[in-house]
């Protein structure tokens, strides 16, 4: 009893956090492009006091330096699957550093502001396109506007020849940039294939995801995250990418907008419909589109999915089965129907495997 109560525990916060997951990854929430103008914060100034008290009428100079200007930083945060929060914002601004007092004391700080981002978020210059930095770790911190330093007070410029220096040093102004963050959604398997191969039906059936699925092109327009739940509660995350067409990589269709996503995906599943006209030239054309956008997707570990196969027959089935067999010798392939649930569990163990081998 006690074993069923803590399986139980466990279900209800795997169940928990899969929908607060599916609430945050709906398409109208879904922000994965953000342009940004920051301005980080202006170095306080230094000061110019001269120290008088009762008895020391002429006590030289005392000024302290000014405050550091804020800091803009940008942080990683694992709780976080999107840039919807920052949609808004396009204008974030650090404070000033405080000026320098008497008795050489030092201005204060200005506050720093922190933005936090989602794993697998690019800065870009969006002047220059230069890439800045890739947040990849929970509480990753970059300093994208770095704050002004306070200028230094009249104190520090006093010599045998100017004992009562009357000038102090002005703050540094900070910085100004405009940053683009891009995500790159980190999951564990990404669905690559045409429009309509059945992408976001297979998401809809073994996650909780629940995708837009219609019967024409582009019915997805962002990618779509689910939490695949496997024996003993394991569970990985897979992700549903908008369908390629040719020429994606040089912008055609979704282009770029989408081929991003695939790059931080440890497993790439291909899903090709079993009523395609060639297979192998549809595996063919993804493949060559991955490529010409970055060859390092090749280094992926790939598996195929026969997607829509209850429309075969069982002896259609088998004379298929023996003709990909030779034309994909170093690839394994499984045949599956998100409608009429066939195959599914071959296909998750045959992900799981691969994830963890």
């Amino acid at each position: 009893m006690k074993g069923t109560k803590i399986d139980n525990q466990q279900r209800s916060v795997f169940e928990c956090t899969s929908n607060k997951l599916l609430k945050t990854m709906t398409e109208g929430n879904f922000v994965d492009y953000i342009k940004i103008h920051l301005k980080s914060g202006d170095g306080g100034k230094g000061s110019t006091h001269l120290r008088r008290e009762k008895y020391i009428p002429k006590g030289g100079p005392d000024g302290g330096d000014g405050g550091r200007g804020g800091h803009i930083i940008i942080k990683g945060d694992k709780n976080l699957w999107t840039l919807f929060h920052l949609k808004f914002k396009r204008h974030i601004k650090a404070t000033h550093g405080g000026a320098g007092g008497k008795q050489t004391s030092t201005g204060a700080d200005g506050e720093d502001q922190f933005i936090e981002v989602p794993l697998g978020t690019v800065i870009r210059d969006t002047k220059t396109n230069e890439i800045l930095k890739e947040i990849t770790q929970d509480g990753e911190e970059f300093i994208a506007a770095q704050g002004g330093k306070g200028g230094k007070g009249n104190a520090h410029f006093k010599s045998s020849t100017n004992q009562t220096p009357r000038y102090a040093q002005p703050g540094i102004e900070g910085q100004e940039i405009d940053v683009t963050l891009e995500l790159k959604i980190l999951a564990d398997v990404g669905l690559v294939g045409f429009p309509n191969a059945g992408k976001s039906t297979l998401l809809s059936v073994v996650t909780a995801a629940k995708p837009k699925i219609a019967d024409y092109e582009f019915t997805t327009l962002k990618p779509n995250l689910g939490i695949v739940q496997y024996r003993d509660l394991k569970t990985f995350v897979m992700a549903d990418i908008p369908g390629i067409i040719e020429g994606a990589a040089e912008g055609r269709g979704l282009g770029h907008r989408f081929l991003r996503h695939i790059e931080r995906n440890s497993t790439l599943l291909f899903l090709i419909p079993a009523d395609a006209k060639d297979l192998r030239k549809e595996y063919d054309i993804l493949l060559d589109e991955l490529r010409r956008y970055n060859p390092e997707l090749l280094d992926k570990d790939r598996l195929i999915a026969i997607s829509k196969s209850d429309l075969l027959d069982d002896e259609l089935k088998a004379e298929l089965n023996s003709e990909l067999k030779e034309t994909f010798k170093n690839i394994q392939f499984v045949f599956i129907s998100s409608v009429a649930q066939q195959g599914l569990d071959q296909l998750k163990d045959l992900l799981w495997t691969n994830l963890n081998k």
